[in-house]
């Protein structure tokens, strides 16, 4: 997959202490403007949206409706400081829907980039509960928060799969592409967008000459299903297969914006706070609590710094030939 970013300048002390001033006071003129029926929903407890993120949600949706770029009635906002997996074992609900003129609010379950270890040259990955690392580089399998509006939905066959003992069906899953501006303005080059966490392992060929998938030799992808709902991804946005569905109905010839929490600004200020252990709250500034303690301190891998370490892992680590993909032995 090929990544094109562009340099993102991390911004200084002073400036990241003057953009959260700004964003505080802005924040403080649009609360009014919040329906009450939504207020409920705002918080930090499992299931609600932080204040931050919902405002930064809803003035990038009302900005791009006024615009006329999007005329949706919801909008879509994720929480990447937050828990992806649960100590109980269930996913975390930090992905959210609202529809203000339904009175519609929900909270969805969604993976992080799990970002990569590159052994010897860097390791920006993240662990399937928490996210630590951000970023947009070249292949860096990392989440880039900021703003987004949905693009064109695309369906593709993957293969097949045993549904019973006598029955197989195959694997269609769609993908959302995103567009993204300023630091994700890369979106559509790294192919980031929103899909069911789902996909086949094991895959093989077996012949089917009459499936509507087979390739010029009547052959098709098989293998076995794997749902990695609360799992981590490379990169892309990734919902339960039943909420995935929910969320391609609404975007569907329907475009709309989705706010990711949080953007580089946030990850330097926060990682400053941090190193010089002031209170975030105190400060105005918003991470997870929980996944802040396990974590230590966010950090942000500007394309400038990560290229270049990617394009030397790949110079000492070549990738090997493609393999064919093997043929069936059994069904």
């Amino acid at each position: 997959m090929l990544i094109s970013c562009r340099v993102f300048a991390l911004p200084n002390v002073v400036g990241v202490i003057v953009l959260l001033a700004a964003t505080r006071s802005f924040a403080t003129q649009q609360a009014s403007d919040i329906p009450p029926w939504l207020t409920a929903h705002i918080g930090e407890d499992e299931g609600q949206i932080a204040p931050v993120v919902l405002q930064r949600a809803r003035d990038l949706y009302l900005q791009k409706r006024s615009e006329g770029a999007v005329k949706n009635p919801c909008y879509f906002a994720m929480d990447a400081t937050r828990p992806n997996d649960l100590s109980d074992g269930n996913a975390g609900r930090r992905f959210y829907v609202v529809c203000e003129a339904d009175g519609f609010f929900r909270s969805i379950s969604a993976g992080h980039g799990g970002g990569r270890d590159l052994t010897g040259v860097a390791d920006f990955a993240n662990g399937r509960r928490c996210a630590k690392n951000f970023g947009n580089a070249i292949d860096s399998r990392l989440t880039a928060g900021g703003a987004y509006v949905t693009g064109e939905t695309k369906t593709s066959f993957k293969g097949y799969y045993r549904v019973s003992a006598k029955e197989d069906a195959p694997l269609l899953r769609s993908f959302v592409q995103f567009d993204g501006e300023g630091e994700t303005a890369d979106a559509r080059e790294r192919e980031i967008g929103g899909h069911a966490a789902v996909l086949l392992t094991g895959v093989c060929l077996r012949k089917d000459p009459r499936s509507p998938y087979a390739d010029p030799g009547g052959d098709v992808p098989f293998g076995k299903l794997l749902d990695y709902t609360g799992g981590r991804s490379d990169g892309c946005t990734s919902w339960s297969p039943a909420e995935a569905k929910e969320i391609v109905a609404i975007v569907k010839d329907d475009p709309t914006t989705l706010y990711i929490y949080p953007d580089a600004a946030d990850i330097e200020a926060v990682a400053q706070a941090v190193s010089a252990g002031r209170s975030l709250s105190r400060a105005g500034m918003y991470w997870n609590t929980s996944c802040l303690e396990e974590i230590g301190s966010p950090k942000f891998w500007p394309k400038a710094i990560l290229d270049p370490l990617i394009a030397q892992y790949y110079r000492d680590h070549p990738a090997p030939p493609p393999r064919s993909i093997p043929i069936c032995r059994d069904r």
